[in-house]
């Protein structure tokens, strides 16, 4: 597996995209790049929406975690079913109703346009950083691995791969990752069941006797009942409902696939079907998990440092060439997904929100069109640039902290939409900014200080419910009489 042989499966890969987005993207108009017409099926969305979920983050953090956590993390994956259930019955129904192309025109109708430009800011913060650090997790490995023995340095590596998501977005927005998605979570499916057959093998297991290997080790482990610890199953639980409702609900980059369906019923059917197929690939994901410290049990192997290395450093050192370039083709087919449609979204909020490029009739569409290409390029450079910020720094504590502080921004969204359906009171708009900043820096003090000032007590993921509703009471406390 020669730098030049993996790099030449990487162009051919790309060169796969570009040929789908030449097709897909030919006649896009503004229409087409926000959401695909509205034509788009939803059995494709709900696949590629498997993807977009698990980024490469995701492809390389979760089958670690399991020699932390166990399967623990499933009850977060049974609380998305909720969340996602709430988003089918609720929330889409309340997207087509209104007609909406960008998910916070919502807010500007619902309280005001302070609150409108507020849930749309907090989410170009959010999605920004996030899909910088994502990318950057896997140009990180991509240098370590193929560019750094040619010389290449790390700006060149971000660049190309910068530039060759703008590429394939740049025309045809959704229209096209419909399809890319489609294609890109085929391969990170196939990159994890392939990978399992080679440990099984290399192994001499079979499913069942798998199965009961990792059984003994203590793995299949679900159910944490240390009320005081962070992983407890009713805190992962109404965790994982909440993460689903903000992070794909109250989320433009997810929203605009599922609006881009025919109508409400294809995009609800969209989202049950996904949840169903999410709850297996989680769960094929902590099984993959497994079975790496079981190999790596059997061959000696170290996997006492960081749980994020211990998928690729098997993969890439232990298992043979075919099963590190199966993990590099998965690497890149899980961060891609997210990467494209943070991009797209990126671009159609700041277009429909910021500019307001729907309602000014006076321009023409040719005009529209191209204001939109600049602020996607634009966009794409902002990437670039966060990607290099987070090079220079170098700090895994450092940038965990501001991934963790971008997360925040989502709490202030479930309380303005909370707000928004469950009351039919008015707020003084102006002053809802301040109540959205002020939530967020008030949970992250609480939870730096939370075992001292709750007796032990560590926060998770349910630190979001109190976000959401530290914002909702201070909605409530500037309502009109």
């Amino acid at each position: 597996m020669t730098p030049f042989f993996v790099l030449s499966l990487i162009c051919g890969y790309f060169l796969l995209l570009l040929l789908i987005s030449w097709l897909t993207g030919r006649n896009a108009g503004n229409e087409g790049f926000y959401l695909a017409n509205r034509k788009a099926p939803w059995y494709l969305i709900a696949f590629g929406m498997i993807g977009a979920s698990l980024s490469g983050v995701t492809f390389m953090s979760l089958p670690g975690w399991v020699r932390d956590t166990h399967f623990n993390y499933m009850m977060v994956v049974f609380g998305y079913l909720a969340g996602y259930t709430v988003i089918a019955t609720i929330l889409l129904p309340l997207y087509y109703r209104l007609n909406l192309t960008s998910i916070y025109s919502y807010l500007g109708q619902r309280f005001g346009e302070a609150s409108y430009k507020t849930g749309s800011a907090f989410f170009i913060l959010s999605r920004s950083i996030g899909a910088s650090l994502r990318i950057f997790v896997v140009v990180n490995v991509m240098q370590l691995f193929i560019f750094s023995p040619w010389g290449v340095p790390f700006w060149l590596t971000t660049a190309i791969f910068i530039t060759l998501i703008l590429l394939y977005t740049f025309q045809g927005g959704v229209k096209t990752i419909i399809y890319t998605d489609t294609l890109q979570t085929t391969f990170m499916l196939l990159a994890v069941g392939i990978t399992l057959y080679i440990i099984m093998h290399q192994l001499n297991l079979n499913v069942s006797s798998m199965m009961a290997k990792i059984k003994s080790l203590g793995y299949t482990d679900i159910i944490e009942t240390d009320w005081s610890s962070r992983r407890h199953f009713i805190k992962q639980f109404f965790s994982g409902m909440f993460i689903a409702i903000v992070m794909t609900g109250l989320d433009q980059e997810m929203m605009q696939k599922n609006l881009s369906c025919k109508t409400l019923r294809d995009s609800q059917t969209n989202m049950f079907t996904f949840s169903i197929v999410l709850v297996l690939v989680n769960f094929l994901f902590l099984i993959l998990g497994a079975m790496l410290l079981v190999f790596a049990q059997a061959k000696g192997i170290d996997v006492s440092h960081s749980s994020d290395d211990i998928f690729p450093t098997i993969a890439m050192q232990y298992l043979g060439p075919l099963s590190g370039i199966i993990f590099l083709i998965g690497l890149i087919s899980a961060v891609f997904p997210s990467a494209d449609g943070a991009l797209t979204s990126l671009t159609t909020s700041f277009c429909v929100d910021i500019l307001k490029l729907k309602q000014k009739s006076t321009r023409t569409e040719a005009n529209k069109i191209h204001i939109r290409k600049i602020v996607h390029i634009l966009f794409a450079i902002l990437l670039f640039v966060l990607i290099i910020l987070f090079r220079q720094l170098n700090d895994k504590a450092i940038i965990d902290k501001i991934f963790t502080l971008a997360g925040y921004t989502y709490g202030p969204l479930l309380g303005l939409y909370s707000f928004g359906l469950f009351t039919k009171l008015n707020v003084n708009d102006k002053y809802v900014p301040i109540v959205c900043i002020l939530s967020p820096i008030f949970c992250y003090f609480l939870n730096q200080y939370s075992v001292v000032l709750f007796h032990g007590y560590q926060f998770g993921f349910e630190l979001l419910i109190f976000n959401g509703l530290f914002t909702f009471t201070g909605l409530y406390l500037l309502k009109k009489k």
